[in-house]
Parts: structure tokens; sequence; C-alpha cells
């Protein structure tokens, strides 16, 4: 293989070195990567679902879903097998760099693949698209070898495996459709049999059954693609736990009947999944996914049954075009377990109230509205929710003079048994923690009134989807014009939860997750009312010319002509969102440089276990002196974080832990609750570490970022002064010394994403 090799460099350096010129290097480096690239296929993609027909629809779908596969996954994979260092690492004397320095492995090319795939895919739907995409990937390859990024070899087996996996990407999508197609979509099989070539061939027309019966299993396949999508995501490790869900893992390793602000469903839940596939992020989160994917399911056939299968379809999709109900399909919180049993009781509930319903679809209601009170205490809206629907829908009340309701309640009351026990033997805290944290008896002032109003309007704006919360808006109001039970039950289960939060705003500032049992009943609103509108308007028939138009103003008035573009604005908002909050990375490549540390979303799921290894670094240095060391940390999510990223403490968290809450006269989280370190470790030296505040951004942030100056950067991420605090008073009470050892930056991909103080203290008095 040394011939091969010498060819490789030969080539390489006649392209890198011996054609180098100053027009060359301008140019190149834009071929190679720019921040034109991305945005642009992205908005070519979107015009092309916009307005490219059926054609460019399953283009741009197919094109999409091969390239998530063979980037993530098949290039990926090769290059950490194959660990190719860069020729800008093997050359250094003689290699010029003109673009930054790749973390990845050199062989393949990732960018040649790419657009070689590209151009495969799209010479399939185009044929004469090759005019242009080929020599745009021939000029990216080529690039690549110009600014030093790659070998002449790793460019041609990245056009060689760009192009395979792009043809075994249209095989494996043409023997799905074949396979799925004559068997839950005949009617459109039959008249377009291959999805290489989608075209609609004449044919009979498509009876509503048919239609009913395609779009259920288009749902129900649409959510297993979702549940699988999900399961890889929080496998591959793009992110890491969150503050609560690293702090509640730690609850799944003492299981009790409550906890100190939380009841103890989110504890059993973790304890499931963890012991399921082991102490890892897959583990803990593993539950989210499958609860989103099951409530998908149950509202997708419940839509079906009482509505239509095309609003039960729409839904499910809209779901993930929603970003709160996005995250919460990823992080397991507390609110994915409230809103799937919150969802199960309306389900069981509009079946209880029916003129037939039993005694036990009510006791179905009170169970499904006690495992929901067994996540979050919120679950108690849904009594108010009933009184509510009582009220307004009168044939409904005759079930309260039955048995069935009053069950449910019945039920309800004693799931509340273990939350009460558990209180009663710790001085009623919970009770204590949720008033303070509704800030009941807060002052009231006009200007911060304002404040958290508009506050939290834009914020549920944007994480409702802008297009689907003005189109909720709209729904809500419409409904009382002609009065259906079903909405009005909608109504009363979910919108009237979120109205009464959005009222609550003009008194205290509302947290956004607050509203999450809400979403998914007002979306069901929204959906199954706007889906009515437009199947319901028929055009009238006139025989004037032949030709079929509304017959009156009235009519032109009625018809619901903007629902198709809000619906593809919302579709193309919430994908774009979906996609940028699941990697903000793609911000880099989109625009060319990262957003601000401080101003990514996931900030609070990653670089926690660098965090963590900080904290394990200065134990190591302290245990030295001879003596055991611990380590304390003024935050419950560190506490968490540290006892999950630092190997040896996850390895002792349920046994013997020496990770600790820094200890307080007060309860201020459940690790008061816990043997703490004042009694357990006297003697022993500690490791005392907390975040600190780092230098904030300026007010024009964003105009600084979107003019490309990388001098913002600077203003967190090369900051290496900072003015923390001293050590608390009572920390150095507790031991004989306290040393500051400074202040360490947390980087993630260049970026300081938080600081940290640790402090060395010995002997534990």
């Amino acid at each position: 293989m040394s011939w091969l090799s010498s060819i490789d460099l030969s080539l390489f350096r006649f392209v890198n070195q011996t054609v180098s010129n100053p027009f060359l290097d301008r140019v190149m480096p834009w071929f190679s990567g720019n921040a034109i690239f991305l945005p642009a296929v992205a908005l070519f993609a979107l015009g092309l679902i916009w307005k490219g027909g059926l054609r460019g629809r399953i283009f741009a779908l197919v094109l999409l879903s091969v390239f998530a596969f063979g980037d993530a996954f098949v290039i990926s994979t090769l290059k950490r097998a194959i660990a190719r260092p860069r020729p800008f690492l093997e050359h250094t004397a003689t290699a010029r760099l003109l673009v930054g320095e790749g973390a990845s492995g050199s062989m393949p090319s990732s960018h040649t693949s790419t657009w070689f795939a590209v151009t495969f895919i799209a010479y399939i739907y185009y044929r004469r698209s090759w005019r242009v995409v080929l020599p745009v990937a021939c000029l990216v390859g080529l690039s690549r070898i110009y600014v030093g990024a790659h070998y002449p070899s790793d460019v041609l087996v990245g056009a060689i495996i760009g192009s395979g996996y792009a043809a075994a990407g249209l095989s494996a999508w043409q023997g799905l459709w074949s396979a799925i197609g004559a068997r839950w979509f005949r009617p459109i099989w039959q008249r377009m049999p291959s999805i290489l070539n989608p075209t609609l061939a004449t044919g009979p027309g498509i009876t509503r059954e048919q239609k009913e019966s395609m779009y259920l299993a288009a749902g129900r396949l649409f959510i297993g693609a979702m549940l699988l999508s999900k399961l890889i995501y929080i496998a591959s490790g793009v992110i890491q736990l969150s503050e609560d869900e690293a702090y509640q893992w730690l609850w799944s390793k003492h299981l009790a009947l409550s906890y100190y602000s939380k009841p103890p469903m989110i504890a059993y839940a973790q304890f499931f999944g963890t012991h399921l596939w082991g102490d890892n992020a897959f583990g803990v989160r593993f539950l989210a996914p499958v609860l989103a994917a099951s409530v998908s399911w149950m509202m997708l056939h419940f839509l079906a049954r009482h509505w239509s299968a095309r609003a039960g379809f729409w839904l499910a999709l809209l779901m993930n075009c929603t970003p709160l109900l996005a995250v919460g399909s990823t992080l397991l919180t507390i609110d994915p377990l409230l809103v799937m049993f919150w969802m199960a009781s309306q389900v069981t509930g509009w079946k209880a109230v029916q003129p037939n319903g039993t005694t036990r679809d009510w006791a179905w209601v009170g169970l499904w509205t006690g495992l929901a009170f067994l996540s979050k205490y919120s679950a108690l809206y849904l009594i108010v929710c009933w009184m509510f629907f009582f009220l307004l829908w009168p044939p409904a009340r005759l079930h309260l003079k039955k048995i069935g309701p009053w069950l449910a309640l019945a039920i309800l009351a004693c799931s509340s048994i273990p939350v009460l026990i558990w209180n009663s033997q710790h001085e009623w805290i919970t009770v204590e923690h949720v008033a303070s944290h509704a800030n009941l008896g807060s002052t009231w002032t006009w200007a911060q009134a304002k404040r958290y109003f508009v506050d939290f309007t834009g914020g549920q704006a944007l994480l409702l989807n802008p297009f689907l919360f003005l189109a909720g808006i709209w729904a809500m109001s419409a409904i009382w014009r002609k009065r259906d039970p079903l909405l009005t039950f909608f109504f009363c289960i979910g919108p009237l939860v979120f109205l009464g939060h959005w009222l609550y705003s003009l008194h205290s500032r509302i947290q956004p997750n607050w509203v999450a049992p809400s979403v998914l009943p007002m979306l069901c609103l929204t959906v199954a009312y706007w889906e009515r509108r437009v199947s319901s308007y028929k055009f009238p028939v006139s025989n004037e010319g032949g030709s079929k138009r509304p017959a009156s103003e009235q009519a032109r008035e009625n018809r619901p002509i903007f629902v198709s573009p809000v619906l593809k604005c919302a579709l193309v908002f919430g994908l774009v969102m979906l996609a940028l909050l699941h990697d903000t990375n793609l911000v880099t490549k989109i625009f060319g440089r990262p957003l601000p540390a401080l101003k990514d979303p996931l900030r609070r799921v990653r670089a926690w276990s660098d965090t963590a290894a900080v904290a394990g670094e200065a134990r190591k240095k302290l245990l030295a002196e001879g003596k055991p060391v611990f380590i304390i940390a003024d935050h419950y999510g560190l506490v968490g974080h540290i006892s999950f990223y630092l190997p040896e403490a996850r390895a002792q968290v349920k046994n013997d832990t020496f990770v600790y809450y820094q200890s307080s006269p007060r309860p201020q989280n459940q690790f008061y609750f816990w043997p703490g370190y004042l009694n357990h470790r006297r003697g022993q030296n500690a490791i005392f570490i907390r975040e600190v505040d780092g230098p904030d951004l300026p007010a024009d942030w964003l105009k600084r970022w979107l003019e490309g100056g990388k001098a913002l950067d600077g203003i967190m991420d090369t900051t290496t002064e900072t003015h923390p605090p001293p050590a608390p008073k009572e920390l150095i009470s507790e031991f004989d010394s306290v040393e500051d050892l400074g202040v360490r930056k947390i980087i993630y991909r260049d970026r300081v994403f938080r600081y940290v103080q640790t402090f060395a203290c010995r002997n534990l008095r």
C-alpha cells in the first residue's frame, strides 16, 4: 500500500501547494464550506415542500432522510473506525490549511459524500439537475483537498460512499413503499407503484372510508418513525442530562412515598428505565419518547373514532411541530408523565360522560387522574375542568346523580395517601414549597403585571408555534357559535387551564412548562375545529358557463382559504425549531458561527461531564494529602450531575455517596431529608464547587452576532478574569480552613458554557 499512499500524498501536494494561487485561495474555501450552502439547501427543500407538488415533496423527504442517515451514521461511524489523521496533522510543515481544523477523522470526506449523495438522488427525480449539482459536488470535493482538510483518497472514497448510501436509501424507500403501499395505501399505490417516479396515473376515485383508513395508517407509521428516531437521538449522546433529570435520578436511588417538591412518580419512572438499560442517559430518558409515542397513538385513535382519522393524523404531525411538546418527548421530567395520564383521563372521561357511560369508565377516569396527581400536583386542575364541563354541557350533569363521578373522586383521594403520609412525617413541607412557588403572598404592581403578561404571551406563542397559537385562539373563540359537545369537552380539559394561567400571569411570573397539560387538548380543539371547517365547506355549483364557483359573497367569506398557508407555515416553523432544539450546533453550519453560549437553548444539557471532571480532578489532588475527600455543591442540579457523570461517584451513589448538597438549617430540597456530611464525614477534607456568573452579553448582542463579528464571543468566551464571591460563611464555619482554588472555564466547542469555582476545605469540624 506504500505506493498508493505516495501517490495520494503527491496528488495532495499538487492540489494543495503546486496549483495554489491568490484567486483559488479565496474561491476554494468558499466551496469547501460557507454560510450560504445550508440555508440555500434548506430554503430549496422548504420550497419543494411548499410548491413542489407530489414529486417535490417526496424528493425532499427522501433527500432529508437519506442525508440524516448517511451523515450521522454511515460517515461518522467510518470516520471513527478508520481514524485517519487529517493531512494538516501529519504534514504540519508543508500542508496549507485554509479553513478551521476539523475534529473528526479524515477518511472519508463527509462534505464530498453529502454532495454526491445529493447529486445521485436529485438525478433520479430531476434528470437535468446533474448539469448543476454534479459540477458543484466535484468542486466541493476538490476544494477539500485544496484547503488542506482531506487527502484525494478521502474525497474519492467519500464520493463513492455518498453515491452508495444514496442508492441504498432509494432502494430502501422503494422497498418500503412496495411493502406498505400495497397493504395500507393500495388506492394510491395502484396509481403510483414507484416512489422513484412519483406520478399519479389516472384511476378510480378514493372513497371516504379508504381515505380514513390511509390517514390512520399514515399516522401509525409516522408515530413509529418518530419513536425510533427519538430513541436513536437520546442514545447518541448529543445532549446530556438536565439538572432536574440528574436530581431526580438520585431520587430513583432512594425510593419513597413522596419527595420535597414533587410526587413520587418521576422517581419510579427513572427507576424503571435505569433498571432496564442501566445508569446512563438512555436509561434515564427511555420513557420520554415512549410516553410521547403512547400519547400520540392514543389521540390518533381517539380522534379517528370520534372525529376523523385525518384530524388524528394532523394532530400526530403537529404535536412534533410544537416546540414545548417536542422537548417533552426527549427529556424525562414530571411533565411528560403528567401529560400522558392527563390525556388518558381525557380519553376515558369522554367515554364515561356519554349517556351509556358506565361506573367502570369513571373508575378508569379516577385511576388516570390519580396517576396524574402522583406525577404532578397540578393534576388537581382536572377537578376544576370537570366542574366547568358539567356547567357548560347540561346533558353531562345526569352523571352527577350516579355513583361514577364520585367513585372517580374517591380513587383520586386514595391516590393522594402516599403524599399525605410522607408530608405528615416531614412537617408538610411540600405545602409550604408549593405555596411559595406560586407567589401567593407577593405584592402586585401594574408595571410588573404588564411585564409578566407580555413575557408569558410571547413565550407561549413561541413555544406553542406562533401559527398554531393563533389558530388555537381563533378556535377557542369560535366554538361558541355552534356548540359541539366534543369541542366543548376539549376546551374545558385544556384551554381553560391555559387561560387560567394566562390570567394569573397578571399577578406572577408563569414558568413555560406550567401549561404543559393544557397544550395537547388545546391542539386537539384546534385541529378538530379547522378540520371540520375545511371538510364541511363546499362550493355551490353555478350553471353559468359550466364552471364551479361560490354562489354568494357569504360563501366566499366562509371559505377558510387561509388554512393551507397557515398549516404550511406551522409545519415549516415547527420542523426548523424541531431540528434546532435537538442540536443547536446546526446554527454553526447554517450561519458559519455558533450561538453565544448564554443564548444556546441547549446550554442546560451540555458540558456537564466536563463540569463533573473539574470536581473530580480537584478531589484527586486533595486526596494526595492522605485524608478521605468528599464533594459539596451549592445547587441540587450540580450535585446530581457530579453524582451521575463522575464515574467513582456514580458507582457509590446508593451505598456510600461522597457527593453532598451544602448543609442548611431549613429544607431547600430533598437532600435535607437524607444523611448529610456533617455527621458522617467529621475530620475529613472536601472540595466545594459552585457555578459562578460570568460576563453578561451586551444589549446589542443579536445585532453584533448577525453582523458576523467574533468580538461578541469575546464577551464571555475569552474573558479570563471574573470576580467570584468568597466562600459561604456557613462553609467556613464548618471547616478548619477553606482555600480558594480559583475559577475554571467549562468549554464546549470553543465556547465557555459556564464558570465553576472550587474550594479546598480541610478538616470538617
